[in-house]
C-alpha cells in the first residue's frame, strides 16, 4: 500500500491494479509493475476512458460509465487484491460489465442515491437492476479477521469518495 501511496502523492493514477501486477523480489519487498494503464492527474480531474482495470478488479464507477474518476478506483483494486490474498480465490469474479456489477452488488448491496449521493448521473446505472441487499462481509470472507473485515469494507464504499484514501489504509488498526 506504500507504492500506492506514494504514486497518489505524486498524483500517478495506476488504473490495472490486479495480482498480476505486483512482483515480489528476492527479498521479498512487493513492488507495483505495469504502468502502460497509469496517468498523471491534476484539478480539476479531467475525463478518462473507462477501458482500464482488469474486470474483476475494477470499480464501480467505472463499470457505471463514469469518465470523470480519481485515486478510489486504485483503491477498490487493491481492496480486492487484499480480500483474494486472505481467501485464496477472486472476491469477484464475473465474466463480463454486467455480471461483474451484479456481483459487486450482490456483496455491497444495490445503491441509491442515499448511499452514494450523485449515482443518478452514472450513464450506465439502471434503476431496473435488481436489487440486492448488502452482505456481511465476515461471511464474503471468512478467513478475514475482523480488522481486516473492517479494513476492507471501508475500502470497498461503493461511493468513491467514502472510500479511504492510500494513506488512510496505511493507519487503519490492521497494520498495528
Amino acid at each position: 500500500m506504500e507504492g500506492l501511496a506514494h504514486c497518489h502523492r505524486n498524483r500517478v493514477l495506476h488504473r490495472d491494479l490486479k495480482p498480476h501486477n505486483l512482483l515480489i523480489d528476492e527479498k521479498d519487498l512487493l513492488q507495483l509493475a505495469d504502468f502502460g494503464l497509469a496517468r498523471t492527474y491534476t484539478l480539476p480531474i479531467r475525463e478518462y476512458t473507462h477501458a482500464v482495470v482488469t474486470l474483476w478488479y475494477r470499480a464501480p464507477e467505472i463499470l457505471l460509465g463514469q469518465k470523470v474518476y480519481s485515486t478510489p478506483v486504485d483503491i477498490w483494486s487493491a481492496a480486492c487484491i487484499f480480500a483474494e490474498m486472505i481467501e485464496g480465490f477472486p472476491l469477484l469474479s464475473g465474466d463480463s460489465e454486467i455480471d461483474q456489477i451484479f456481483k459487486i452488488f450482490n456483496v455491497r448491496g444495490t445503491p441509491n442515491e442515499t448511499m452514494w449521493p450523485g449515482l443518478k448521473d452514472c450513464p450506465d446505472f439502471k434503476s431496473t437492476f435488481p436489487r440486492f441487499k448488502t452482505k456481511n462481509l465476515g461471511e464474503v470472507c471468512p478467513h478475514a479477521s475482523p480488522e481486516a473485515i473492517d479494513l476492507i469494507d471501508k475500502m470497498l464504499q461503493l461511493d468513491p469518495d467514502r472510500r479511504l484514501t492510500a494513506e488512510e489504509v496505511l493507519q487503519h488498526e490492521y497494520f498495528n
